[in-house]
């Protein structure tokens, strides 16, 4: 992706009013796969004794990950919107660390595309989450065909 597109990807990603509130940044747009990170902010801690984040920001940002790995996929997708987001926390993210998504969409139809997502912390060798989603799609009209 040449980097005036991941400029407007970027500042696109970064505009929309929950993801700008958790702070979000897209670090890498490719054909299909997107990598989204946030950092550990205590205003969104679910556990004060713990210090650990919120599943609901987690999850926020693996759909939000995954929308863009769907929009960045080359087969003209203009627009799309969440119908199945599966997620599958497997541990808390440690308090401190800046959670970073990365999403692959690794299949596509003429109406649905199909997605996978992993969340982790600083310890990249141990997802805090994953995810396979379905998200709906639209086209530009002349790729419609």
């Amino acid at each position: 992706m040449d980097d005036r597109k991941l400029k407007a990807a970027r500042q696109f990603i970064e505009a929309i009013p929950h993801s700008r509130a958790l702070g979000m940044v897209l670090d890498t747009l490719e054909d299909g796969v997107a990598v989204i990170s946030m950092p550990y902010d205590a205003r969104f801690v679910g556990d004060p004794q713990t210090g650990v984040i919120h599943g609901g920001a987690v999850s926020a940002l693996m759909d939000s990950c995954s929308g863009a790995a769907v929009m960045s996929h080359p087969t003209g997708v203009i627009g799309t919107a969440t119908i199945d987001l599966r997620i599958d926390y497997m541990r808390p993210a440690r308090p401190g660390d800046r959670i970073t998504a990365r999403a692959e969409c690794y299949h596509v139809t003429r109406a649905v595309a199909f997605v996978r997502a992993t969340a982790h912390d600083a310890d990249t060798d141990r997802p805090v989450a994953t995810a396979t989603g379905a998200f709906t799609l639209e086209r530009a009209k002349e790729a419609r065909a």
